[in-house]
């Protein structure tokens, strides 16, 4: 069996990181796993994609980044053709116009896609205008994908709500955030730090419009105390933006931004609370992470799975996104001793690279058959 996944760029991204690591654990499985790159930029190149063999297409003399997925959808259906791969393995949402387009320049061709929905597909933050166009195209795309895999239970009534794909062709397989020995590294905690020297927050994501920093920066201005400090792990397109905002707060000295951070997971365990404000996501893979790390969470409620990832309250504080009063509050009251080590171990061993990988591929043999 052999397997290609497709990505537009090693550039920081839950799903490429995911994708990345399946592809590595898949190799060392013994399995076929062919990995093709629109282009080789991206931080992610030296990280987890380091020393990870990929196809590439002959890059043109001008910048592709701009139009990474139409660039995709032109040099894509060429590799397909001379690699014949068994099953197209879609890491995300982002990636199912790439999908639709090679069932239309491949017709028949075109090896069975599975594609995985890596974010919320209700989209409560769209205009109403915008999002109905959005469950329009969730409609359209539907036919073209030979199966859709959910990352956890409360997502398959969201995936045949919105995509009317049936349970035949809906499988749900954890996402596969860490693996067992990365659990372990990040299990190794430090001790908490004490209450004079003031609790450390942090959160980790790209600095884009999703992932609604400026309501955290807001939030920790008014909820945080006098010794808090907060660190903002991942950059992107609004890292000058934030930036002047949180100078404008006042809490400049005090919020820290570290920029891109390899494997970011591993730095959990310096930190108290994990701080997550996104208007939309799936299953966070970073949840998961703080999670293994014993991190106290406080997180917007994004997506219909955030309830039961953190255990409806018990492993976490959800508050509604935009809700900066609400998240300010959560900020004040957290406690940093006050997670259940043992079922926060328990949940994040839930969502393991082992256990995805084996499910994956008895997924896409099920596929063949």
């Amino acid at each position: 069996m052999k397997i290609l996944t497709f990505l537009h760029s090693f550039e920081p991204g839950g799903v490429e990181r995911i994708a990345l690591r399946l592809v590595r654990h898949w190799r060392s499985s013994g399995i076929e796993a062919s990995l093709f790159m629109g282009r080789a930029d991206g931080a992610m190149a030296e990280d987890v994609g380091k020393d990870l063999d990929f196809l590439a297409p002959r890059q043109p003399f001008f910048d592709t980044a701009a139009w990474e997925t139409l660039w995709m959808m032109v040099t894509l259906p060429g590799h397909i053709r001379q690699e014949r791969p068994d099953i197209l393995f879609c890491a995300g949402n982002s990636y199912t116009v790439v999908a639709v387009a090679l069932k239309l320049i491949l017709g028949a061709r075109c090896p069975p896609i599975i594609a995985k929905i890596s974010n919320d597909l209700d989209r409560r933050d769209m205009p109403l205008p915008l999002r109905l166009l959005y469950h329009l195209w969730l409609r359209i795309q539907a036919p073209f994908l030979d199966h859709v895999v959910a990352l956890a239970d409360p997502m398959t009534l969201e995936i045949s709500g919105r995509m009317g794909k049936s349970d035949a062709h809906v499988s749900v397989i954890a996402d596969p955030a860490l693996s067992l020995a990365m659990i372990d590294t990040v299990r190794g905690k430090a001790a908490r730090c004490g209450a004079s020297a003031g609790r450390h927050f942090v959160t980790i994501g790209r600095l884009a419009p999703q992932k609604k920093l400026s309501v955290m920066l807001e939030a920790f201005a008014l909820g945080r105390k006098k010794t808090d400090r907060l660190t903002i792990i991942g950059d992107g397109p609004e890292r000058t933006k934030l930036g002047a905002l949180a100078a404008r707060l006042g809490i400049a000295d005090i919020v820290e931004f570290r920029g891109h951070c390899a494997e970011p997971a591993l730095s959990l365990r310096d930190y108290d609370i994990f701080l997550l404000s996104s208007d939309y996501e799936g299953v966070p893979a970073v949840i998961i992470e703080a999670l293994a790390a014993n991190l106290v969470i406080i997180a917007t409620d994004c997506s219909r799975s955030m309830k039961a990832l953190l255990g409806h309250g018990t492993l976490g504080m959800l508050v509604a996104p935009r809700d900066v009063a609400a998240m300010a509050q959560a900020i004040n009251t957290a406690n940093p001793a006050s997670q259940n080590a043992e079922a926060s171990l328990l949940q994040a061993r839930y969502y393991t690279i082992e256990k995805a990988s084996e499910n994956y591929l008895r997924l896409f043999r099920a596929c063949l058959r």
